[in-house]
């Protein structure tokens, strides 16, 4: 599960064995490639309007990266959560479900960011409070935790196991020996999730996916069908799921959900989540912290790791307006709360490699001040 240099796998997820918020202002359709899906495109309605497609640069960008990401679709919601654009490359459909590998790490930190709302977990609530660990492991806080700076090995192969609980995925977990101090190393990998997962279980009672359905499938309305995995691909196992990469869902069911995200803890009138926490969540707690395992940094990219998502700015210590959460098969969703935007890069690949998370993140770099001017800004 480690996320190894370049000449493995990066984004998590080693190889396994193996319509909401839908409004839309526009449309028109592109015979560029086969399986090509509709394009929708902001419009004031106009006939001269209707003829200029602010989002052309977009789609050619997108049907460049296409070979490199494989079939995929590309879907961009504006500030109202309207979908202004959606257009699928190869056969892939935006209502398909795959496994999102890290993608589901946001997800994850929604979770918990509602428990913490809720008063049953702190930023601050400990391994050894919740836990019961003992000695050094027990100072490891869930601020830590969901920065992957706990100081635990990032990977152990319990999590991959469908026989066990993911309490006892967690007991193993607790004897590993820690690589640093809580709070100075980063380490990208599954163990500092799956320990996170099992603190909301003791806190709650409950078991992680009925945490899940509780805390956000059932607010917003999601299918019973959406559920986190132990072996995502095959759909298997989900008494010890895992965490930071096991979210089987499609990318109309993943909009709302960043949308949450974008709003900052709002759906509708009503606040899920504490806005503090996504003001937490876009800058890096330890900036000093050394880097460790870092998929990002193997892809090319120098962005730090805040709560749960990358920070794509040149300032994660006071905090980033583009943040995201690529998957080691290509998923990769992001919102930029500057340009008034979110986006999801939807993928089929089921296995995965250096070669297709940084088709994904490039396609995704390459896309954003596209999107940026056809949205104006």
């Amino acid at each position: 599960m480690k996320m190894k240099t370049p000449k493995t796998i990066p984004f998590f997820l080693p190889i396994l064995p193996v319509s909401l918020l839908c409004a839309c202002i526009g449309s028109a359709t592109d015979s560029g490639m086969p399986g090509d899906g509709a394009t929708m495109t902001a419009s004031d309605g106009g006939s001269d309007a209707a003829a200029v497609d602010p989002f052309a640069e977009v789609d050619r960008i997108a049907k460049a990266n296409a070979p490199a990401v494989g079939a995929f679709g590309l879907a961009i919601y504006g500030s109202d959560d309207r979908l202004l654009f959606q257009k699928m490359y190869g056969d892939f459909a935006p209502d398909r479900r795959v496994a999102v590998a890290s993608s589901s790490k946001w997800i994850s930190g929604l979770i918990l960011f509602r428990l913490v709302t809720d008063g049953k977990l702190s930023l601050d609530s400990t391994t050894g409070t919740v836990l019961g660990w003992s000695g050094p492991n027990a100072a490891i806080t869930l601020r830590q935790l969901l920065s992957f700076t706990s100081g635990l090995p990032p990977d152990n192969t319990c999590t991959l196991n469908t026989a066990i609980k993911l309490a006892d995925c967690v007991a193993q977990i607790e004897k590993l020996t820690l690589t640093a101090a809580p709070g100075a190393r980063f380490d990208y990998g599954s163990t500092h999730l799956a320990v996170a997962g099992r603190m909301a279980e003791v806190v709650t009672g409950k078991a992680w996916n009925d945490i899940f359905a509780e805390q956000l499938r059932t607010p917003l309305g999601l299918s019973s069908a959406v559920t986190y995995y132990t072996l995502p691909n095959q759909q298997n196992g989900t008494q010890n799921p895992l965490v930071a990469g096991g979210l089987v869902i499609n990318m109309n069911e993943y909009a709302p959900l960043l949308g949450l995200i974008f709003r900052r803890g709002m759906l509708g009138g009503q606040r899920l989540i504490r806005d503090d926490l996504f003001i937490e969540q876009a800058r890096t707690p330890y900036p000093s912290a050394v880097i460790g395992e870092s998929p990002m940094q193997n892809a090319g990219y120098p962005f730090l790791y805040g709560l749960t998502a990358w920070l794509e700015c040149s300032t994660p210590a006071t905090g980033c307006a583009v943040i995201s959460s690529p998957g080691a098969y290509g998923f990769t969703p992001w919102v930029d709360r500057n340009a008034g935007y979110y986006a999801i890069i939807g993928t089929l690949n089921t296995t995965s490699s250096g070669k297709v998370v940084k088709a994904s993140i490039d396609a995704a770099q390459a896309l954003k001040p596209a999107i940026v001017a056809a949205l104006g800004k």
